[in-house]
């Protein structure tokens, strides 16, 4: 199922026209801080920006792309459906606080996606983060109906570690590949959410 609808337009200013993911009027939801759309080409120059800025608190925990032939590359690995590539906006001004990503796990098991997410600088402590992960898992298990989620967090990484135990991930006691990030091979624990954890009793 494509996450790309015709409409609506983001309301947070016609200037962008961003395309945003409504399900069951969460975006519309004026209690949340955050709106959570797809990544576009238009994202380029605030994205490579922000990334940019945020070289220093991302280098050990994720990487970012900071060129424009890096940016188009990390666009274009998405296709909404397997792959799918979110920002996360201020709904108040529409600036971007961070990004959430769903990818494949493996073939033998399409109905999974590992979830990768991470904040810019100076959009940190604020809940921005927790908001639209929460979006996100809507979107995975309402949108996609997918069974679960699984993401590798570094040990160190307190600040995701701390958001998704409070959105209800379990640590997984197996073995998870090394990841070179930043030119280190970089060791992560393995945290998973499934629908029936997330909405116990509620679906099947």
């Amino acid at each position: 199922m494509d996450l790309r609808p015709g409409n609506p337009e983001s309301p947070v200013t016609a200037a962008r026209a961003c395309r945003v993911i409504d399900l069951y009027g969460m975006n519309a939801n004026p209690y949340s801080s955050v709106l959570v759309r797809e990544v576009t080409p238009d994202d380029q120059p605030e994205f490579i920006e922000l990334a940019r800025s945020s070289l220093a608190m991302h280098r050990q925990w994720i990487s970012m792309p900071t060129t424009p032939a890096a940016f188009a590359a990390y666009v274009n690995r998405f296709d909404g459906v397997a792959a799918v590539g979110l920002v996360v906006c201020l709904r108040s001004t529409g600036e971007l606080a961070g990004i959430v990503n769903l990818r494949p796990v493996n073939r033998d098991d399409p109905l999974r996606r590992a979830i990768g997410f991470g904040a810019f600088s100076g959009m940190t402590g604020r809940g921005y983060m927790r908001e639209g992960v929460e979006l996100t898992l809507h979107i995975a298990f309402h949108r996609l109906n997918l069974d679960g989620l699984e993401a590798d967090i570094q040990p160190g990484n307190t600040a995701c570690l701390n958001l998704v135990k409070r959105l209800g991930f379990r640590r997984q006691d197996c073995s998870v590949p090394p990841i070179w990030i930043d030119g280190s091979w970089r060791h992560h624990e393995r945290w998973t959410i499934t629908r029936e954890m997330c909405y116990p009793g509620i679906l099947s």
